[in-house]
């Protein structure tokens, strides 16, 4: 699909200086700190997504052929969900956090307070560029942040509009949007910034890293990896098939906790195979290719990448392509071994590798020999099995007989685990995620512990007494 049209430009280090110095400046002026002002800018990004739905869902279709329904579940609906559930509790989430007081301290009083970062950068990924450069920025302005907002060059449409809405609804020295590539993310990554969220890549986050480690800024990073989906004897064959093919194949399984692949029980494995691929059909018709509603893959290089993994086993339904439009079937294949590449990178795409297995401890063995994942998906009835696999195998977050559900709840933290990432947002987790906790200690006047100064009598056996 030719981009051409939309040409995002390189930012030179002097443009991002001034905006960083800018971005300072406001933060030291407080003006970000007050519960009002805050509520008043959630307002203003409500008000900028109901405002452009239209314009939003047709770049998101000209980007990545998202139909209308899901681009408003996954990336309209989603934000606005969101904002709803921080307004109504943020005035809480701001309050002082008062803590219980030690013997040793008795007559002060403890308590926490959540105080913003100050300047944050918020790095999106193609694959939901408007949710997920937009859910994070909820967090930033619910804790008092400034943002500078970098989205994903490789979907210029949303990157463009998203760039036009902000300035619209929010002064650059607020909320700023940063259009650009690789140059640009470096010469953003080189600012004395107070806090980095990126999403993306496994070697995209290490790069990341290693830039904020240089400056001790602190991060969150939201990676990926392989996702297993595990579908035990007991399962709900019907109902695991449909919510299995809605986890993997929504976005055309470019989504970081897609299904990555899947390990069936011998016992089920032929009915299942043969109950998904009904599924598919029911869901995309007999011809995904020329449904309008099936998604595209974002660009050629990872339109090759992935039809590369074709070859990387037997297929069992699907397979087929058409280049013009970069788009792949919705495919089943037996991997030739557990070595090959669609077993080895994360897939990102609409293909489905299935493993068989007979004894679970093989597939618990197989899963924690690997990096830990940031999903993890088991459908069964049987609640033992159930407590082995969350008990034995570290993920980030996950369901039990869903898929994706997990993150669509503000009430739960999503994030990562090793390799998949670290530190949570969502809901409040957001709000934690950009604000540091400050403690302080308020000490009493009206006495005196004078057994703790080095000139008093018998000091020491005062503080063996105290502290044993």
């Amino acid at each position: 699909m030719n981009h051409s049209t939309f040409i995002i430009e390189e930012k030179s280090k002097e443009t991002i200086d001034e905006l960083v110095q800018a971005q300072k400046a406001y933060f030291r002026s407080g003006i970000t700190r007050s519960y009002e002002f805050r509520i008043k800018a959630l307002n203003n990004l409500s008000k900028l997504i109901r405002n452009n739905e239209a314009k939003i869902l047709h770049a998101l279709k000209s980007d990545l052929n998202k139909s209308e329904t899901e681009a408003y579940t996954t990336e309209i609906g989603f934000l606005l969900e969101e904002i709803r559930h921080t307004q109504k509790h943020l005035k809480k989430w701001m309050e002082p956090k008062k803590v219980k007081t030690a013997k040793t301290h008795f007559g002060s009083k403890g308590y926490t307070i959540s105080e913003p970062y100050g300047v944050t950068l918020i790095i999106a990924p193609w694959n939901y560029p408007f949710q997920l450069q937009l859910s994070p920025l909820i967090g930033a302005i619910a804790a008092g942040n400034t943002a500078i907002l970098k989205p994903s060059e490789l979907t210029p449409r949303t990157s463009n509009l998203i760039d036009a809405l902000i300035k619209e609804f929010f002064h650059p020295d607020y909320i700023a949007v940063v259009e650009g590539g690789v140059e640009t993310t470096k010469n953003l990554l080189d600012q004395p910034l107070d806090y980095i969220f990126f999403t993306g890549s496994v070697p995209v986050g290490k790069v990341i890293m290693e830039a904020a480690s240089k400056r001790l800024i602190p991060i969150t990073l939201e990676l990926g990896g392989k996702s297993p989906c595990i579908v035990d004897e007991t399962a709900d064959i019907k109902l695991a098939a449909k919510r299995i093919a809605f986890g993997k194949f929504t976005n055309t399984g470019q989504t970081c906790i897609a299904p990555d692949y899947l390990y069936l029980h011998k016992n089920i494995r032929t009915e299942f195979i043969e109950t998904f691929k009904e599924v598919i059909t029911d869901f995309y018709g007999e011809h995904p290719l020329q449904n309008e509603s099936y998604g595209k893959i974002v660009n050629d290089r990872h339109f090759n990448r992935l039809k590369n993994y074709l070859s990387d086993g037997e297929i069992l339904f699907g397979g087929r392509y058409d280049e013009a439009k970069e788009k792949i079937e919705p495919t089943l294949m037996v991997p030739t071994d557990s070595s090959v590449p669609v077993m080895s990178d994360e897939i990102f795409g609409p293909i489905f590798p299935v493993l068989e297995y007979e004894d679970l401890e093989e597939v618990i063995e197989f899963v924690v020999s690997r990096p830990k994942p940031l999903a993890l998906y088991l459908f069964t009835t049987n609640k033992e099995i159930e407590e082995k696999v969350v008990g034995n195998i570290s993920f980030g977050g996950g369901s039990i007989n869903d898929t994706l559900m997990h993150i669509a709840t503000p009430y739960l933290p999503f994030g990562g685990v090793g390799e998949s990432g670290m530190g949570s947002y969502h809901g409040e987790s957001s709000f934690v995620a950009f604000s540091h906790s400050k403690s302080v200690l308020n000490q009493t006047n009206k006495f005196d512990f004078s057994f703790r100064y080095p000139n008093a009598k018998n000091g020491l056996k005062m503080i063996k007494k105290f502290m044993k």
